[in-house]
């Protein structure tokens, strides 16, 4: 049947899209509710019908789930930051395992029994080590701060984000008033003028160092001295106060030029056992405690000897890197991001690492040119896209006996595992770690062997 949109029909959720979005069958069509959770009987209305789908509402839960709870977070209904407040901890972490675990079967045609299972975190709330706030005005013209809106680029105000670090809110607070005593306008994305896009954070774990970046579309903003001052007074922790500028038109969120307005250029971090140095560019990992788990694993993987050569491609500041060299012969990193190899550089020598190179490249290009070199382990962290043709082809000739493939994303990583076991390599085994409690994302350690 068809169904008409507008109208309310009875459901049953019975599964979770990829996104955390609930599923149902409404007389044999696919149909997608959003906050709902698996048990749950309600009343549906539906607001967008396609070919072959649905996408609804819910007006009215008739039976609640088993796996519900009352969310924490008061903006849980509006944001688009978390998908899972509603739900406990535990529904939480099978979803993201079945959501793994489907990818490696459906995308990947792999034995679902090569996924081991999900290593938990040990906290829900506050484990974010990097906060990237966009900055708007309300309805009455105030400064706000929070998350965009699910497929918008509408703010909804935030000022204590319970995943975030509560230095990061803190930070945010003293930068969001000194913008309304002031006058600093928020950027505006319609009408692409504005002052202020960004109010990045990032805190150090172990180091207990916090940074701020405000990133602006302007080059020129007031009071600037008054906005440092008022930081260091609130926040004994900042060892940095930067200004990035970005005056690109698009969604990405840092531009190329940052400049020191206080402090150090870089934040100090600890992670398994190793000292590094940041740049707000660089990438590092958000959850501290699940990274150190999540990297103990991939060495694992990699069943080092001492006698290996490593690549480690997508490095970023060297933090999987400095992991693998304890253990290996030599180890190559290749990181795209200038500052990122840079920082890498630096990590190494601080950290009196001498077994590593570093080489600026795009991760394909460096595949390529490191083709013809012995590599007995590769190791493998790309962005959410995966690995790209060329960083595949690559492997393909080298080919490394044993590749460890870390992924943020299941279907690009069931994507690669399907082309690579075609192509002479098999799936041993594989673990998902939640690095990411209350999202839908879910982090993933993969071992292939030729």
């Amino acid at each position: 049947m068809e169904l008409v949109k507008n109208k309310i029909y009875r459901c049953q959720i019975t599964d979770y899209t990829a996104d955390g979005t609930g599923f149902a069958r409404i007389d044999g069509r696919a149909v997608f509710v959003p906050r709902t959770a698996i048990g749950d009987q309600c009343d549906v209305r539906i607001v967008k019908v396609t070919k072959n789908v649905a996408f609804a509402r819910m007006e009215k839960l008739i039976v609640p789930s088993g796996d519900r709870i009352a969310p924490a977070c008061p903006a849980a209904d509006r944001c688009g930051g978390c998908c899972y407040q509603h739900i406990s901890y535990e529904a939480e972490l099978r979803a993201k395992e079945k959501k793994v675990r489907d990818a490696l079967t459906r995308i990947g045609g792999q034995d679902g029994a090569k996924l081991l299972g999900i290593t938990g975190a040990p906290t829900t709330e506050h484990y974010r080590n990097k906060a990237q706030y966009p900055v708007g005005l309300d309805a009455d013209g105030r400064v706000v701060t929070g998350f965009y809106r699910p497929r918008s680029h509408d703010i909804v105000p935030v000022e204590r984000c319970l995943i975030q670090s509560e230095t990061a809110d803190r930070i945010t607070a003293v930068v969001r008033e000194w913008m309304q005593e002031f006058g600093v306008s928020p950027y505006d994305h319609a009408k692409k003028r504005g002052a202020v896009r960004h109010i990045y954070v990032r805190v150090g774990e172990k180091s207990g160092e916090s940074q701020l970046t405000l990133i602006a579309a302007t080059r020129k903003m007031p009071a600037l001295d008054v906005l440092v001052q008022r930081l260091c007074a609130c926040e004994p922790s900042l060892t940095g106060i930067l200004l990035n500028h970005n005056q690109r038109e698009d969604n990405v969120i840092m531009g190329d030029r940052t400049d020191v307005l206080w402090g150090e250029p870089m934040l100090e971090d600890r992670l398994c056992g190793h000292s590094f140095l940041l740049s707000p560019e660089a990438f590092y990992q958000v959850n501290h405690a699940q990274a150190e788990q999540l990297y103990r694993c991939a060495v694992a993987f990699a069943g080092l000897t001492g006698q290996e050569t490593v690549i480690d491609l997508y490095c970023g500041a060297g933090t999987i890197t400095l992991a693998l060299a304890e253990q290996a012969k030599t180890v190559i990193g290749v990181e795209i991001v200038p500052e990122a190899v840079e920082n890498a550089r630096r990590n190494a020598q601080r950290n009196g690492v001498e077994n590593v190179e570093f080489l600026c490249a795009d991760a394909g290009q460096a595949a390529q040119r490191l083709a013809a070199r012995p590599v007995d382990v590769l190791v493998v962290d790309p962005p959410r896209k995966g690995l790209d043709e060329t960083a595949r082809d690559a492997i393909l000739k080298m080919p490394p006996p044993r590749v460890v493939y870390v992924s943020c994303d299941p279907a690009t990583l069931a994507r690669d595992v399907a082309e690579l076991c075609g192509t002479g390599y098999r799936l041993e085994r594989a673990q998902a770690f939640d690095l990411f409690p209350r999202t839908n994302h879910v982090e993933t350690a993969a071992l292939l062997v030729r």
